[in-house]
């Protein structure tokens, strides 16, 4: 039986979470273009669930084909929203160290449903938005500890200085209906030395989402400091949704 030419015809599509921006996929990206994969890698607003979900559906339907949809971290939640299944252009979903919330559950609900995170008040800086809002960020000399333990020091202090904030009311905010895992296979990598997102709440999403676990050692940025195993899921969950 003659196999599918899954990397001429399939898009990854590499999506950041809060605190980093689409730099964080830069290796992950390096990969999937050197196997032929079609990459785009969007910048969210980071302004609200709904105005990320709207800004990523517009990508979306800019893409010809089908499409793997990889989500980092806060990502998670926006790749879950009903929008994204009902666009018809996602085939697999991957969520990596990120959020798996069903109807009606925030991101900062689940969060908080497991002991562990380091995301907590005295570990922030909240600062007005000039254009309205405001944003959060890590304390610069928490970052490493609380996001980036497993990268050299040197990088850590790089994406430290350089995050993306998110308004902090975004993290409160929920989507109502059938999240997008309900409908289309996903693959969730659960870092085991998160500090950020506590493995314990990766596997409860997962399991619950019957995605297709992979266990990885490493930090909240598991995109940098692994993505050879990063990459190596998003091909196996292309390879997958093309399979007869």
């Amino acid at each position: 039986m003659k196999r599918t030419n899954v990397t001429s015809t399939r898009t990854a599509v590499l999506v950041h979470g809060a605190l980093t921006d689409a730099s964080i996929w830069h290796q992950v990206a390096r990969r999937l273009q050197n196997s032929g994969y079609r990459v785009t890698a969007p910048a969210l607003p980071m302004r609200g669930l709904e105005q990320d979900v709207a800004y990523l559906v517009g990508c979306l339907e800019r893409i010809e084909g089908p499409v793997v949809l990889a989500g980092h971290s806060w990502a998670g939640a926006v790749i879950s929203h009903p929008a994204i299944a009902a666009t018809g252009r996602v085939s697999a979903l991957v969520y990596v160290a990120a959020f798996q919330p069903d109807s009606e559950e925030s991101a900062s609900e689940l969060n908080a449903k497991y002991p562990g995170t380091l995301l907590i008040p005295e570990n922030l800086d909240v600062f007005p938005n000039p254009l309205g809002g405001a944003d959060l960020t890590l304390k610069p000399e928490r970052f490493a500890e609380a996001y980036a333990a497993d990268l050299d020091p040197l990088d850590a202090a790089v994406l430290a200085v350089s995050q993306r904030p998110i308004e902090p009311a975004a993290l409160g905010e929920t989507f109502t209906g059938e999240p997008a895992w309900r409908t289309i296979p996903s693959w969730a990598l659960v870092s085991t030395k998160d500090r950020s997102l506590p493995p314990e709440i990766l596997q409860f999403m997962a399991e619950r989402a019957s995605s297709r676990i992979v266990e990885v050692e490493s930090s909240h940025a598991v995109p940098a400091s692994q993505p050879d195993v990063v990459a190596r899921v998003i091909q196996e969950a292309a390879v997958a949704k093309a399979e007869p």
